[in-house]
């Protein structure tokens, strides 16, 4: 059988701090005006990505994990490894941290723990993020937060499009509002609220925080995870690899021309972030553009690429 991309149907998700940019910018049919996330590539059971081409149309994504594992190079695990999403952070996002794999499995549904990084595709003038406290003991980084002090325990970075953070679990984070990412991340959804500026539910209930999980988990003192992007220049594409670890790899691929490359991984997970263009697969052709998510699965072997885009590509 012939490998080719496998494209995916996103699945959206209304939040209290979501926006209208997943329509506005990327065109998506989403769900209402507090729209902020699109999960792209995703196999989590609270959010399905389901294939829209080929002989596994209409499947989802975990199918192929379970049924299918030749798609990816045979892998093992219960579970599909990676989640793919963009975020619109219309507002502020609560103040969080996530848990460890050990964490995770002991404590929470999941079974793996949540360590994330972020792509900033645009933000607005004086856009900033939460990464990380200063608090240097549990004791003081506890006070603190009882206390309220938030301006002296949260650390705030300014941000610009382009910008790439790697949030490793227990780390405290934010986004700030007029935010748009590309995340990549475990297959996870466990989240400890910290603190989220007395915002108020549906039913007009403070949304619940979890103090005493944020401190068993949150990394104390904080310590930054700073990497040094590598940048590869081919015929018609600049590869820049942000990281590499062992619980992802994040690329970005800028596509200006035509490039013949080989598929060398047990898969790729690709977001279209910007522009379009097409992927030439055994003299068939798949056109992608701003918004698509697709597959590249093993055994793909040699395809080319070209158009004008900017792509986010990941994979373990």
């Amino acid at each position: 059988m012939k490998e080719y991309p496998i494209f995916l149907k996103p699945v959206f998700k209304e939040r209290i701090w979501g926006g209208t940019a997943l329509r506005d910018i990327f065109k998506y049919d989403i769900p209402s005006n507090l729209t902020g996330e699109c999960w792209g590539i995703s196999a989590h059971p609270h959010g399905q990505s389901i294939v829209k081409n080929g002989e596994y149309a209409g499947l989802a994504l975990r199918d192929l994990w379970e049924n299918h594992r030749e798609l990816f190079g045979g892998q093992k695990g219960d579970y599909f490894p990676l989640l793919t999403k963009i975020l619109d952070a219309n507002a502020n996002l609560s103040i969080q941290v996530h848990p460890d794999d050990e964490y995770a499995k002991k404590y929470e549904k999941d079974a793996l723990g949540k360590t994330e990084c972020w792509y900033i595709i645009d933000c607005k003038e004086g856009a900033e993020l939460i990464y990380g406290h200063t608090a240097t003991t549990k004791e003081e980084f506890q006070k603190r937060v009882v206390q309220g002090k938030w301006d002296l325990l949260l650390r705030k970075i300014p941000i610009k499009p382009g910008d790439f953070f790697y949030i490793p679990s227990g780390t405290i984070h934010a986004l700030g509002a007029g935010t748009l990412v590309l995340e990549t991340q475990q297959n996870s959804d466990s989240t400890y609220r910290v603190y989220d500026f007395n915002r108020r539910d549906n039913q007009g209930n403070l949304r619940e925080l979890y103090l005493n999980k944020a401190l068993d988990v949150t990394n104390i003192p904080h310590e930054d995870r700073n990497y040094q992007p590598k940048v590869t220049n081919l015929e018609g594409i600049k590869i820049t690899t942000f990281l590499e670890n062992k619980f992802f790899s994040i690329q970005k691929w800028g596509i200006s021309g035509t490039s013949h490359l080989k598929q060398t991984k047990d898969f790729l997970l690709i977001s279209v972030i910007e522009g379009m263009g097409e992927i030439c697969v055994n003299n068939e052709s798949y056109s992608f553009t701003k918004g698509d998510h697709f597959i590249l699965p093993y055994k793909l072997g040699e395809f080319s690429i070209n158009g004008d885009a900017e792509l986010i590509v990941s994979y373990k």
